[in-house]
């Protein structure tokens, strides 16, 4: 383990007050509030916190001097293991530490949206408006009537917080008057009644990819509710429904086509026209066709950009006519005797 005056930057006959300025020196740069997801910070902070919680206070100080980490150990102290009990312990925020309003990402916002079936098979690119909050035109975004400005606030002074206790840390709470901003309006803006935004209609072009389907989602980055004190806006994801199509089925990427057929085109064989994705195909039927057999074009389904497109499937459904003419009776009378039925 490092030797906790080295941890500082401090020599080991420091002064209280060096150690103290060392000590909050280290903080500022390694809180978590400014290293926020930094894990290797978040341990150099309790390191830190540490060696500063056993050099500042004498008797402890005293017993590492004489006997290192066993001296302390013997005295009840075994370190601080998250920033939690470092914050209960000098307090939640550092007081005469400032970091500034912490700034907020936007919300994300969801917007469903109905397509075509062909829309969603080939792409194509639609305007949708969504409503978002928006920094207000009238006051920028400062929540003060045009030609003021927002006021320091006069309980905490325009720090954003109110501090109570003493020694290296005070003990911190957000501002309850201007809820942590430092600032209060006394003419608010009429248009946004002092809250800075406005919810307005924005106009978004979105690209649809080939080959999307129901339940696909579109991750607009940037383009959901604006941020809090200038933080990063949040994102806007676009949830497709597909319409059905009258002629097709969907099957992940192939489609069905029923395609209804006579009995003598069955039994003697056709070469028929179907509808496809982009436009009419030839299709040979062979002799002896039964009903609810599928025949397969290749290529002929849904496009997608990644891979080889889907095929088509073209299922048989063999038509029996409802009413016959007297030929066709005759005719039909005189298959049945010769196949025995």
């Amino acid at each position: 383990m490092k030797d906790y005056y080295e941890i500082l930057g401090v020599k080991k006959d420091a002064a209280a007050e060096d150690i103290k300025k060392a000590y909050r020196k280290l903080a500022m740069k390694y809180h978590p509030d400014k290293n926020p997801g930094d894990k290797k910070a978040e341990d150099r902070f309790k390191e830190i916190s540490n060696a500063y919680e056993v050099l500042s206070d004498p008797e402890k100080r005293r017993a590492y001097d004489q006997r290192g980490m066993d001296g302390i150990h013997d005295m009840g102290f075994q370190g601080f293991t998250n920033t939690d009990d470092i914050f209960r312990h000098f307090g939640d925020i550092f007081g005469d530490i400032s970091f500034g309003t912490r700034e907020e990402r936007g919300a994300d916002l969801r917007y469903n949206l109905t397509v075509s079936f062909m829309d969603a098979v080939f792409g194509t690119e639609k305007q949708i408006q969504v409503q978002r909050s928006e920094s207000c035109s009238v006051c920028r975004g400062s929540g003060a009537k045009p030609g003021t400005s927002p006021a320091k606030c006069p309980i905490c002074k325009g720090r954003g917080f109110t501090s109570q206790g003493g020694g290296l840390f005070n003990i911190s709470t957000p501002c309850s008057r201007c809820n942590g901003t430092g600032k209060i309006i006394t003419e608010p803006c009429v248009s946004c009644s002092g809250t800075g935004s406005v919810i307005a209609p924005k106009t978004i072009s979105i690209r649809i990819p080939p080959g999307s389907d129901t339940g696909t989602v579109l991750r607009l980055a940037g383009q959901g509710e604006e941020g809090i004190h200038r933080g990063p806006p949040g994102d806007l994801y676009i949830i497709l429904q597909v319409q059905p199509h009258p002629t097709f089925e969907r099957q992940g990427k192939d489609i069905i086509y029923q395609l209804p057929i006579k009995y003598t085109q069955a039994a003697l064989g056709a070469e028929v026209k179907v509808p496809t994705l982009k436009g009419s195909a030839m299709l040979k039927i062979p002799r002896g066709t039964q009903s609810s057999q599928i025949f397969r074009l290749r290529g002929q389904g849904i496009p997608d950009p990644n891979a080889n497109a889907g095929d088509e499937l073209v299922k048989v459904v063999i038509t029996v006519p409802r009413k016959l003419t007297e030929k066709e009776e005759e005719l039909l009378e005189e298959l049945r005797k010769l196949d025995g039925s």
